[in-house]
């Protein structure tokens, strides 16, 4: 994000940065590695996984319906958005 001044002005789009060392701040990040722990306990060497196991791991957590869509998955949620501008 270096040119993330030029980004603001071009569109228009504030660009926020979270804190060092406060990870509440990022919750996104948080969220994400609390999901991976329920596949992946911390400390687990991933080089012994493979790709196709990293794949279907990563297929898993992107179908999950979620809460914040009112339990749709977000494939689901996108689809209805696209059809609703076609």
């Amino acid at each position: 994000m270096a040119d993330h001044r030029k980004f603001t002005v071009t569109t228009n789009i504030s660009v926020y940065f979270c804190d060092p060392q406060s990870p509440w701040q990022q919750g996104s990040n948080e969220n994400t590695n609390g999901l991976l722990r329920q596949y992946f306990p911390k400390g687990t060497d991933l080089s012994v996984y493979t790709q196709h196991d990293l794949d279907q791991v990563a297929l898993r957590l992107n179908t999950r319906p979620r809460k914040t869509l009112g339990f749709q998955t977000p494939t689901d949620t996108f689809q209805r958005a696209v059809a609703l501008t076609g």
